[in-house]
């Protein structure tokens, strides 16, 4: 499987986020503002000021990032809800003020699986080798993409991006006012500060608090991208995209998740680990928002065909 930024017909992101890394209740004001549907400009619109109580920018990176996380989309120069954002983010829905880890595992699922939204997280989440990275070597390797593929990006914009990028994902010391607020993917533990010189580093291990349901969630989707009957465990841990690259899990815990899916999807999928071949298979089809509820300790009958 090819690295995802070469891949034709990308159209890549490195702005729209005003450099505001996400917030906590971002993605439930925004959920709010178009539940029942709304103009694409609701949140460039003068009167976005008094509705979230936020200027300009600042509105215009709750629209960014309530659509990277896949929580509200936009169609038919509208916005709406997703699927998943109404059965999330709704008044008695299943974790409307985001106190489920599962929300913020989903966040960044859709922010860092894919490179459309959010360019710089996906490639340092799917195409740095190394585990740790400074911000200057991310900015030229992604600037060297971006000459290759003929993107128009300057070395500023990339820059802001990537700061961006490590001020959403990374706890920060000793700091005050509204740069105290923990930005909503920080707490996820998945990059660091490594050590001086600033360099930072990703996090690889079991993830205890990732639930298997969001790993399935997450699985179902990267499968469908990409086609087939059947992933091997090395595809789901490494291939660009995959529930091992994003959530930053190392080979043993994906193989110990994939051995759950059987019981956990009521036999629509399979494991097979014999004469050397690991893999998980489609037996029947699935909908995989079904097991979303899973995350938050609800039961769900799983939609299989």
């Amino acid at each position: 499987m090819r690295q995802g930024l070469f891949e034709d017909g990308v159209r890549p992101q490195f702005a729209g986020h005003e450099t505001f890394p996400l917030r906590l209740l971002w993605l439930k004001k925004a959920h709010d503002a178009v539940a029942a549907g709304a103009p694409a400009g609701t949140f460039a619109e003068q009167e976005a000021i008094a509705t979230f109580g936020v200027g300009r920018n600042m509105a215009a990176s709750i629209r960014h990032w309530a659509v990277a996380t896949g929580f509200v989309a936009e169609s038919d120069r509208a916005l709406r809800p997703t699927h998943l954002g109404r059965m999330i983010l709704a008044d008695g829905g299943l974790d409307p003020y985001l106190e489920a880890p599962a929300t913020t595992w989903l966040a960044h699922w859709n922010v860092a699986s894919t490179p459309e939204l959010t360019t710089t997280a996906y490639f340092a989440f799917n195409g740095l080798t190394a585990i740790e990275f400074d911000p200057d070597g991310l900015v030229t390797e992604l600037e060297s993409i971006a000459a290759t593929r003929g993107w128009r990006a300057t070395r500023g914009t990339l820059k802001r991006d990537v700061e961006t990028f490590l001020r959403s994902y990374v706890r920060r010391r000793g700091q005050h006012g509204e740069d105290a607020a923990e930005p909503l993917l920080a707490e996820l533990g998945l990059v660091r500060e490594a050590r001086l010189g600033g360099w930072y580093e990703f996090v690889r291990g079991p993830k205890p608090g990732l639930p298997d349901a969001v790993f399935a969630y997450a699985l179902d989707a990267f499968w469908r991208r990409h086609g087939g009957a059947s992933l091997t465990a090395e595809q789901v841990s490494y291939a660009p995209g995959s529930p091992g690259r994003v959530f930053k899990l190392d080979e043993d815990s994906v193989v110990t998740r994939l051995m759950a899916l059987p019981r956990l999807t009521a036999g629509a999928w399979g494991w097979t680990d014999t004469a050397g071949l690991r893999q998980v298979q489609r037996i029947s089809e699935i909908d995989a928002l079904a097991l979303v509820p899973k995350a938050y300790g609800h039961a769900s009958e799983t939609a299989a065909a």
